[in-house]
């Protein structure tokens, strides 16, 4: 194991040596070689940072933006059991009232919102994952 590092150490200080012997301008060149090297890494770090920064942001607005639908699905689901329990109420007094019929004219278009919320919130959720 010493030998292999004495090894690895002679191959070493021969590439020091040949760094050291080389001409000027060579020396030059790799320098301003290494330099781009590092200026392209810093930049694509920086624009990786953006991209991280954009994409929390993202995450966390999206994720208010479910919380939101969320509370929304529950209060009218909440809102179509309490008229449908008032319907059932009505129905059984067997003479439909004008309350009974604005229940179940306004049932469709509720139905048809909370499937809308419904997607959105499965939506939002695929795009929360994704993100």
């Amino acid at each position: 194991e010493v030998q292999k590092l004495n090894q690895q150490l002679e191959e070493k200080n021969g590439e020091i040596q040949q760094m050291i012997n080389q001409p000027p301008y060579e020396k030059e060149r790799e320098i301003l070689r290494l330099q781009k090297t590092l200026a392209e890494k810093e930049k694509a770090q920086a624009t990786s940072d953006v991209l991280c920064r954009s994409l929390t942001d993202e995450t966390h607005q999206l994720q208010r933006k479910l919380a939101s639908t969320a509370e929304m699905c529950q209060r009218l689901a909440k809102c179509l059991e309490e008229k449908q329990r008032k319907e059932k109420a009505n129905s059984n007094d067997q003479i439909p009232t004008e309350r009974s019929h604005q229940l179940l004219d306004n049932e469709p278009s509720l139905q048809a919102l909370i499937c809308n919320l419904q997607d959105e919130n499965r939506m939002l959720k695929q795009k929360v994952a994704h993100v």
